[in-house]
């Protein structure tokens, strides 16, 4: 039995990922948290507990059990939490209704090579009278600097889930029948894909639509992060985050 007035202590599994494992030096810790405690609470403890962490100011995104986490969302223990910079292309992350998915919709990540074409046709059927596919690739020169080659990595299973999510709120927003996202993680040479979205509908404008909706919302919110790797140093490729 604990002493009158002594606090009891939850204990977590944290993971760092990109810059902000570097930061860190380290890419997964056991942590001891006070409890009761809270997600704010527990950012500032672990940012107290890496210093380096604060450059990132208060564009750090935390997540709770593979989700992002409210400010006022109860730490418990055995929780697994992660720390992390803004993902590659985008600011943060919002809640849109969600709507249920087709059973036709697909949501993948991969270290081998994607077939493009074969991503495409999965989501074409007697229904669909367009199909809209984007491919992103690697690209050799960024602000005239030269790429050797790119680097992708994810957290993979909230990666997924917000995929799921993505594929959820684009049936919700568009009149879309079908949409597909394969993301490829690891090494990437210049050229190679590293994203596919393919999206199916009845009429051609909801595809086109719901394509580019999807790869800025998917830029924004799902946890995969870029390093560009040059001739003479590396970076890691950080969304906007918010307002430090």
């Amino acid at each position: 039995m604990e002493p009158s007035g002594s606090k009891s202590t939850i204990h977590v599994r944290v993971l760092f990922f990109g810059a902000a494992r570097d930061a860190a030096g380290s890419e997964e810790i056991d942590f001891d948290l006070p409890s009761p405690t809270n997600a704010t609470s527990a950012r500032e403890q672990l940012v107290q507990a890496y210093p380096s962490l604060q450059r990132f100011g208060k564009s750090l995104l935390f997540a709770v059990n593979q989700e992002y986490a409210e400010p006022d969302r109860e730490i418990r223990d055995g929780d697994e939490l992660a720390v992390f910079p803004p993902v590659s292309g985008g600011s943060g992350y919002a809640r849109v209704p969600r709507a249920l998915t087709s059973d036709f919709d697909f949501f993948e990540i991969t270290t081998d090579a994607i077939d493009v074409g074969a991503v495409a046709r999965r989501v074409v059927l007697p229904e669909c009278g367009a199909t809209v596919t984007l491919d992103g690739y690697a690209r050799e020169w960024t602000k005239g600097r030269r790429t050797l080659y790119l680097v992708y990595e994810a957290y993979e299973p909230m990666a997924l889930s917000e995929m799921r999510k993505l594929g959820e709120q684009a049936h919700a927003k568009f009149d879309v029948a079908h949409i597909g996202i394969v993301h490829r993680t690891g090494r990437l040479e210049i050229g190679e894909t590293s994203v596919v979205i393919s999206v199916s509908a009845p009429h051609r404008r909801a595809a086109f639509e719901a394509c580019e909706w999807a790869i800025r919302e998917l830029k924004r919110t799902v946890p995969i992060w870029k390093k560009e790797v040059f001739a003479d140093g590396e970076v890691w490729v950080e969304g906007e985050g918010q307002q430090k």
